[in-house]
């Protein structure tokens, strides 16, 4: 059975709680565990037997970043990957039904869709075994994990049948507690999808026909997949859950980021060895996990880990000490600096001496089930601590100390601050 798989890319307006890192380069090719985010989804798609092509599908403009990254994925990975660009966000479901003619072209048995904005091991074969099992040849697919009960209203919410792994009732973000398990945004269809989506689309237009002073915005394309789709398809015996053991965590803020590149790189023991940096006599002390770019250039007296990412031609000086960081292309961490829980922005500069720290915001490490917070950026009327980001670009000067705060591109600070951003 041919396959294919569909990347939901999202576009410029979302993504907005991943400012400042995402003013320099499309949110999904933002590198976590020093790769583009999205790169991990393609590497688990290319690992699924009779996997044909990729479409990416988002309403980001073609820009040099995203055809740079396209150009080489297809050489690594020798496979067919493109972009289609639709013309508005035409949400999760209008996105892949614009474009069902290119996702159907050539036949696919299947195909699978993956949120862009999702860290996991991507379970896909199992997903495939699991669909193969349930006998259906249309049925579809979600993986699912489990949430604490709290925080299972921040999730699209699964209420499945035990034996038969049926979704007899599906609630979006619920107001009142349903069900621990989630929807991971991770789906198998068949193309009898399009069927049902092309249901809603034409319910949206009768309606759109009704309101004749109809707002431009509410177009009948608009369509999630989510509340328009699953919430109707439960129950019809069509749509099963998977459950995955398996790591997952949404990357929507850039705090996320920081959790989700421990979890690649924790899972590169695994399945990327070779990714992860190992201890010399004559290098730096590597405590942990730690990504470094072949390019990057580091002390030997610098200490670096656990769960450190550094990027494409970093320079880390004499004892300089990182953990819990990214460390974004160009960057440069002068003798003796500090970084723990940030992120330092692409060609930034942090002077001898200097501390950059930020507050984890990590899940509750003695409940397994916990999922992170998506933190809002202020409560009660004060910045909550959070990691620290340097946007693209900052220079921070010797000797100061830089706190749960996030600075915006460009800037040349003077002092120390702690809890603000700097605009």
């Amino acid at each position: 059975m041919m396959l294919k798989a569909v990347i939901l890319i999202g576009g410029p307006q979302k993504g907005t709680r991943f400012r400042p890192l995402s003013f320099e380069v499309p949110k999904p090719l933002f590198p976590v565990a020093g790769v583009p985010m999205i790169q991990h989804h393609i590497e688990a798609c290319t690992k699924v037997p009779n996997m044909k092509e990729i479409l990416l599908i988002g309403f980001y403009q073609p820009n040099e970043a995203l055809n740079r990254f396209l150009v080489s994925a297809q050489q690594e990975f020798r496979m067919p990957i493109r972009y289609l660009q639709e013309y508005a966000a035409l949400g999760t479901g209008g996105g892949i039904y614009h474009f069902r003619d290119q996702i159907l072209s050539g036949n696919p048995g299947a195909f699978f869709v993956l949120n862009a904005d999702v860290c996991s091991e991507f379970p896909l074969e199992e997903m495939l075994t699991f669909h193969r099992e349930r006998g259906n040849p249309d049925a579809f697919l979600m993986l699912g994990t489990t949430a604490n009960r709290k925080q299972s209203l921040n999730y699209g919410c699964i209420v499945a049948n035990a034996d038969s792994h049926e979704v007899l009732h599906y609630v979006e973000k619920p107001s009142t507690f349903v069900s621990e398990l989630i929807n991971c945004g991770i789906y198998l269809f068949t193309p009898a999808i399009f069927q049902h989506i092309g249901a809603v689309f034409q319910r949206n237009q009768q309606e759109l026909l009704l309101e004749e002073n109809a707002n431009g915005w509410q177009r009948a394309e608009a369509i999630r997949l989510e509340q328009d789709v699953f919430t109707a398809l439960a129950g019809q015996g069509c749509l099963f859950a998977f459950k995955t053991e398996g790591f997952w965590s949404q990357i929507k803020s850039a705090g996320s980021a920081i959790y989700a590149n421990r979890l690649y790189l924790s899972c590169y023991n695994r399945c990327h060895p070779e990714r992860l940096a190992q201890n010399h006599p004559d290098g730096s002390t590597i405590r942990g996990n730690v990504y470094i770019h072949p390019t990057a250039s580091v002390d030997a007296t610098a200490v670096l880990g656990p769960n450190v990412s550094i990027g494409k031609g970093v320079t880390i000086g004499a004892g300089v000490r990182v953990r819990e960081s990214i460390i974004l292309h160009g960057a440069s961490l002068q003798d003796h600096t500090c970084v723990l829980n940030s992120i330092v922005g692409w060609d930034s500069t942090i002077g001898r001496w200097a501390r950059v720290e930020g507050t984890p915001s990590d899940p509750n490490p003695n409940d397994p089930y916990a999922k992170i917070d998506s933190e809002t950026l202020f409560r009660d009327g004060r910045l909550t601590p959070s990691i620290t980001i340097l946007g693209c670009n900052v220079t921070i000067p010797a000797e100061v100390v830089i706190l749960n705060s996030i600075v915006l591109p460009h800037k040349e600070l003077s002092r120390s601050f702690k809890n603000q951003i700097i605009l």
